[in-house]
């Protein structure tokens, strides 16, 4: 899983954006948590995944902050790890993990940059 984590995460770093987050990025967060749920439902535990998580944080720090993926800072550390805690403190299905970051992705976007939503 940690092999998939960084690939994609390299993939998607050629495409980043600056802050806020696109809905393309969004959606592609959305699919992490989703994998996550889907592991989860694998078998795998909180602390395997989380511990993954913390060790690709640091892989992507070695990269400049335009050129990485979903997490350019540390606020979008904190908020990946806020997200990914729900898959296992309030247990859905992937694709309803998936529907409920991408909205609130976006509506995290929408502030940042100041828009209204």
């Amino acid at each position: 899983m940690r092999g998939l984590l960084v690939a994609a995460t390299l993939a998607w770093s050629a495409a980043a954006a600056a802050h806020p987050h696109s809905a393309g990025e969004c959606r592609e967060g959305g699919d992490f948590i989703r994998n996550a749920a889907l592991a989860r439902d694998a078998g795998y535990s909180r602390e395997f995944i989380v511990g993954r998580l913390e060790e690709d944080f640091l892989l992507i720090r070695a990269f400049p902050a335009p050129l990485r993926w979903f997490v350019q800072d540390e606020g979008d550390e904190d908020y990946l790890r806020r997200e990914l805690a729900t898959v296992f403190d309030t247990p859905e299905s992937g694709e309803q993990h998936r529907a409920g970051f991408v909205e609130r992705c976006i509506q995290r976007s929408g502030r940042d940059s100041g828009a209204s939503t």
